[in-house]
């Protein structure tokens, strides 16, 4: 419990309203003396407490908090919450309160953090006195998650840029337009990504979940004071980064993504691309996670374009990138003490000198938006979410100034008044992006336990047109595609919790996927794809044909086996189908003594060789002569019970497991491709091997029998 006095406790509880989302509560109205007293506003006493589910401990910097004062039903309270850090290491801040209701961020330092909590009006008696006594308490004990990969910061320029944004001529006067203050201003933006996603990630109950950002000791910028005072802080750092192409050559690009005269919309992503590996010179195996903001970005008011800007996000290999323009930072806040007046300001955009995004930033609180939240989306693409049908990754952040005030200004783009902005009118990350976080590196929290790092997931056609799927670290949820769909409408999840464990293995039926999706969507293809734990994802693109006898074999007596998803493209020059049943599987007298894998920088072949000196050829007699020959333990029983393999476009390299638990060499190139872990599913085993070979392989699936 916060602090609060025995009395106070003793007398009157407080009323816990939809504790998993409200962190502020109130106690009920009491005067100065403890009696209890509704009839005169003046004597009452509002505090502003946390619920019992409230979590005590988060993992980044920047807090959203939201709450409201006394009894909401029955006072409609205007004022400001006060929050200030018992130790002074943060100057107090101060948030509108709106008909009880507030929202107010907080900065937070490893350890536990002492905050209070002021409510003032001067419609209330002793609100402007030193002993306030509408106020309350609370500690958050902050634990950085530096076990996570960090999302970069950084600010791209023309090799000859002289580090200026748009702005309007007063307001480059008053705040400047220079590197530093676009560095400030982009750092802020930054907290706002990282505190809306911890609160996001809280209310789809999934822990208080969020990217992290590398620091460094540098002047602070978070607040006024530090400012003045030139107060050192570990702040989230920036990477200022020069192009090798010039301002002009940027600028003349004109790839703004919204613009049907782009003729190479990648290009300003290509550029930023190549600048950010030079400057990061990342390790191999390294991946890297990087918001570029693009500070040559300029409105053309003539040519009624953004030049130097694009809107893009994504990436593979090392590297996963979100870029976009400076044009809407005028409007963005450099510290604390501006959030409030940035996303209220309803000064008209100028046009002569700034651009009204997309007709969506006609004044400079929707410009805050639109800068804000669509990076916001390409940030939300190099973490892997696709567009969905609502939230951020859909157009919603163009309310996202709702999760920072308790009251809306005028928008030019509905012609509204505004009003008061209530949780349910906020704009959030879509439940498929929080499932993606939740699986993702970069929001892993320091009490998650190490996970397997197989994250790959596999699927095998059984009888019956089902469909079994086996993630070594489980499977977390299933989105389902009806004919023609862009974007998921339909999924299934199994997110482990205290009555359900960790689902690693799971069949899929077409009946049941097809009852989910909307009745119009029901009688076309239907397109599954699987989501792993570990961030591992695997599509089938028709289910019934996946489902269907094309996945299974005949094999001698009359049994069937059944093929599991293919790895590798089978695209090669030239590629052929292969298959191979393993003697071993269908004649009781013959056992597999050993397997010699042939490879150089890719998988050529395997060649099965049985205790009569009998042999199967899967593949060619390619790389290395001879091969290698991994041999089995027969005398003790061991066989071959699946393979590691490492694949991509082909197949780059095999490892060979035995039921023993002994493991070969990775044969092949090592750390190729990304690797499959193909082990049959419980009560199945494997009864040999299917795909293609052009060249070498370029296609490998495992069969399966009861």
């Amino acid at each position: 419990m916060l602090l609060v006095s025995k009395t106070l406790r003793k007398m009157h509880g407080y009323v816990a309203r939809d504790p998993c989302r409200k962190i502020l509560l109130p106690l009920r109205c009491i005067d100065c003396t403890g009696r209890s007293n509704g009839s005169k506003l003046d004597n009452q006493r509002y505090d502003i407490l946390d619920s019992a589910n409230f979590s005590r401990q988060v993992y980044q910097k920047v807090l959203l908090l939201h709450g409201t004062v006394g009894e909401t039903e029955q006072n409609h309270l205007e004022g400001t919450v006060t929050i200030s850090k018992l130790d002074d290491s943060f100057p107090p801040t101060s948030w509108p309160v709106c008909n009880s209701h507030f929202k107010a961020l907080l900065y937070l330092q490893p350890g536990p953090n002492k905050i209070r909590l002021e409510f003032s009006s001067p419609k209330l008696a002793n609100s402007s006195s030193s002993n306030n006594i509408h106020a309350s308490y609370l500690t958050l004990h902050m634990v950085p998650s530096l076990n996570a990969p960090p999302l970069q910061l950084a600010i791209l320029l023309g090799k000859d840029s002289p580090g200026t944004f748009d702005a309007t001529p007063s307001r480059a006067e008053r705040e400047g337009n220079g590197l530093d203050t676009a560095v400030k201003k982009f750092r802020m933006a930054a907290y706002l990504w990282q505190a809306f996603t911890a609160e996001q990630m809280w209310r789809h109950k999934l822990g208080r979940r969020t990217f992290r950002f590398e620091e460094e000791w540098t002047s602070g910028s978070a607040n006024l004071r530090d400012r003045e005072n030139g107060i050192m802080r570990s702040e989230a750092r920036v990477h200022i980064i020069r192009s090798d192409k010039t301002v002009a050559e940027l600028q003349d690009l004109n790839k703004a993504q919204q613009y049907d005269k782009a003729t190479d919309k990648n290009a300003l992503f290509d550029i930023a691309s190549a600048a950010v590996k030079k400057h990061l010179n990342p390790l191999p195996g390294q991946k890297q996670y990087v918001a570029v903001l693009l500070l040559d970005a300029h409105w053309d008011k003539d040519a009624k374009t953004i030049r130097s800007h694009a809107a893009l996000g994504g990436g593979s290999g090392e590297l996963q990138l979100g870029i976009f323009g400076s044009h809407c930072l005028h409007s963005y806040p450099g510290c604390f003490e501006e959030v409030v007046p940035a996303f209220t300001d309803c000064t008209p955009t100028d046009t002569a000198h700034v651009a009204n995004d997309c007709n969506e930033a006609g004044s400079s609180w929707e410009a805050a938006n639109i800068g804000i939240g669509a990076h916001l989306h390409e940030v939300g693409h190099l973490f892997g979410c696709p567009h969905q049908e609502g939230g951020i990754m859909l157009r919603d952040y163009v309310v996202l100034n709702r999760s920072f005030v308790a009251r809306e200004a005028y928008s030019t783009r509905t012609k509204s008044k505004g009003g008061l902005a209530l949780q349910a009118d906020e704009c959030g990350w879509h439940r498929l992006d929080s499932l993606r976080f939740r699986a993702h590196p970069a929001f892993r929290l320091p009490n998650d336990a190490p996970m397997n790092p197989d994250e790959s997931v596999q699927a095998f056609a059984i009888d019956g047109g089902n469909v079994l799927a086996v993630a070594q670290t489980g499977i977390s949820f299933i989105e389902i595609y009806g004919e023609g769909d862009d974007v998921c409408r339909a999924w299934i999840e199994y997110m482990p919790d205290n009555n359900s464990p960790i689902q690693r293995q799971v069949t899929m039926t077409e009946q049941d996927l097809r009852a989910r999706l909307p009745e119009a969507k029901r009688k076309g293809r239907v397109r599954v794809s699987i989501k792993s734990h570990g961030g591992g994802s695997l599509d089938i693109d028709d289910f019934k044909v996946f489902a269907s006898k094309q996945s299974s074999v005949k094999l001698p007596g009359g049994k069937v086996a059944f093929r599991c998803k293919s790895l590798g493209q089978s695209k090669m020059q030239g590629s052929e189908p292969q298959e191979a049943i393993f003697t071993s599987a269908v004649k009781q007298d013959r056992v597999m003594s050993r397997v010699i894998v042939y490879h150089g920088s890719a998988l050529d072949g395997l060649e099965f060789v049985y205790d009569d000196n009998s042999t199967q050829l899967f593949g060619k007699r390619g790389g290395k002569e001879g091969g290698d020959t991994f041999e089995f333990d027969i005398r003790r029983g061991e066989y071959l019970s699946g393979f590691v393999v490492r694949a991509g476009f082909w197949i780059d390299g095999i490892q060979l497991l035995t039921s023993l638990g002994r493991k070969s060499a990775m044969f092949g190139k090592a750390h190729g491709g990304s690797a499959h872990t193909l082990i049959p599913p419980r009560g199945y085993t494997i009864c040999g091997v299917a795909g293609s070979c052009g060249a070498w392989l370029d296609g490998f699936s495992i069969l399966i029998k009861h």
